[in-house]
């Protein structure tokens, strides 16, 4: 898995070359400083959320972009672990877990199940992605022959369209399940 530096590193160059921006020219743009900038490109620093803002904001593109590969394989971020941006004016921090690709959809659902609750799903239309959240309980969820234990505040993507299972190892389990599909 690739380092969340390495990651926004990545993004801010893909996202500035593919605007034809210079690295002056998006310093001069996000009001940072052009050493900033590049050491961010280089993968390095810590960048706060103004700071991405600022960038993103002057790419013209959403925030979430910057946090963006472009290849789908599965994705697992334990309660613990995840990215924390914090503030520079606030006493807050926040992980993104996952945005939504332009041209996809995603529907929200609150699965509550009960201890041995067992639930095999068939492939949904090719490109389908789940995204769980584990509110309660632990469960292994996942592609067939790739499922994952997971517990509380553990987030958990795969592809859904190839056989996936649920099963709660817990007297109950609360799942927050995202299903993104094509639109």
């Amino acid at each position: 898995m690739m380092k969340p530096t390495e990651l926004i590193a990545n993004a801010i160059r893909r996202e500035r070359e593919q605007a034809g921006v210079s690295l002056s020219a998006l310093a001069v743009k996000a009001n940072l400083a052009k050493s900033t900038l590049s050491q961010l490109e280089a993968g390095k620093g810590n960048p706060s959320i103004e700071t991405l803002w600022a960038i993103a904001s002057a790419l013209d593109i959403p925030f979430s972009f910057l946090f963006e590969t472009g290849v789908m394989e599965s994705h697992l971020i334990r309660a613990e672990e995840g990215v924390p941006l914090g503030s520079d004016v606030a006493e807050f921090s926040v992980v993104m877990l996952s945005k939504c690709p332009p041209g996809r959809r995603r529907d929200l659902y609150r699965y509550s199940l009960t201890k041995g609750a067992q639930r095999d799903s068939e492939p949904h239309p090719v490109g389908t992605i789940e995204h769980a959240y584990i509110c309660s309980g632990r469960v292994r969820l996942g592609p067939v022959g790739a499922m994952e234990e997971v517990g509380p505040g553990d987030y958990f993507c795969y592809p859904a369209d190839i056989p996936h299972s649920y099963v709660v190892l817990t007297d109950k389990a609360v799942i927050l399940l995202a299903m993104e599909s094509a639109v």
